[in-house]
């Protein structure tokens, strides 16, 4: 098990065909737990790409963040993540954007906002116990 927030530098940046596997488990009674994809290790840093699996509401959130302001949230159908059930979530990185895949399913593709190219940090954070971050 890792603390969260665990953080994976990604001094390369992510190009495409990149895959962040990450896979844990939520606490039965847990909120929300976050993926980013930061441009840096700055407090106030910008995201390529904000993942945030709502289990409170039954969605996840998809978002950027870009001079400290949050732009217009995309989410995906129902929530494929469960409390108390261990899951796996691979972000590829595509030409268009990044395609989360949950389980043995596409979930969404998110487009760019901010290239891939700037992303130097993987982020996970919130309520989930993290077994494993793993980038190929």
């Amino acid at each position: 098990m890792k603390n969260v927030p665990h953080k994976t530098p990604l001094p390369e940046g992510v190009g495409v065909g990149k895959v962040m596997r990450i896979r844990g488990v939520v606490p039965n009674k847990a909120g929300r737990f976050y993926v980013n994809l930061l441009c840096s290790d700055e407090k106030d840093s910008e995201a390529a790409l904000h993942f945030n699996p709502r289990l409170d509401e039954s969605t996840v959130v998809f978002n950027t963040l870009e001079q400290g302001k949050w732009g217009k949230e995309e989410r995906g159908k129902g929530i494929p993540i469960q409390g108390g059930q261990p899951f796996e979530v691979l972000l590829i990185t595509t030409p268009e954007g990044f395609k989360a895949i949950i389980g043995d399913q596409e979930y969404h593709h998110f487009r760019y906002r901010i290239p891939a190219a700037r992303v130097r940090l993987l982020e996970v954070g919130g309520d989930v116990q993290l077994e494993s971050v793993r980038i190929f």
